[in-house]
């Protein structure tokens, strides 16, 4: 019989966090998030940590959806906030269009016709993204969609296809980190 591993569950400080300033000068990940008339200050505080964690380059709050300073924002936030390099815009089809000047690829995470499942897209490593999350019950907007360079879809096999936004940041923003850290190992 073979023996179990033994577990210790870590304390904080075994973490190696970055600090706040060694965060802002750590290489991000060509990623580029883009919320879009999102209505739970929840919602926005724990994509903020997600970002966090993945080192992604910059959120973008545009329409209805709050910004920090707010008290429900930073519960979910912890701090994310301070770290994560944020701005506000009114208008996502004109943020859009701009990052799209730049060279930026547009990308929609929303169900779509002859969008990609989430597993068979692969990032180019020369390339930036911006991923576009919709309201939680509207999705992303229509006019968004067409402006979209790609429409990822997160496959799902039950009887909602529906998840909180918050979850479908984690999961695309994780398979996108770890395809991308792939490609700078090789």
């Amino acid at each position: 019989m073979q023996s179990m591993p033994k577990y210790r569950k870590l304390k904080n400080s075994e973490l190696d966090r970055k600090s706040v300033e060694e965060f802002r000068e750590s290489q991000k990940m060509p990623l580029i998030v883009i919320l879009d008339n999102i209505r739970s200050l929840n919602n926005i505080g724990s994509i903020f940590r997600t970002a966090d964690a993945f080192l992604i380059k910059k959120i973008y709050l545009c329409g209805i959806t709050a910004t920090p300073p707010h008290k429900d924002i930073q519960k979910t936030a912890l701090g994310a906030t301070e770290s994560v390099e944020w701005e506000y815009r009114k208008d996502i089809a004109s943020l859009a269009e701009e990052l799209k000047t730049q060279g930026v690829q547009l990308v929609s995470v929303e169900q779509a016709e002859s969008s990609v499942m989430l597993q068979d897209f692969e990032p180019a490593p020369d390339k930036e993204y911006a991923l576009v999350f919709g309201n939680e019950v509207k999705g992303v907007q229509q006019k968004i969609v067409s402006q979209s360079d790609t429409v990822i879809e997160i496959p799902q096999e039950g009887s909602k296809h529906s998840l909180n936004i918050a979850v479908s940041a984690g999961v695309v923003l994780w398979d996108l980190y770890s395809k991308l850290r792939s490609l700078q190992q090789d």
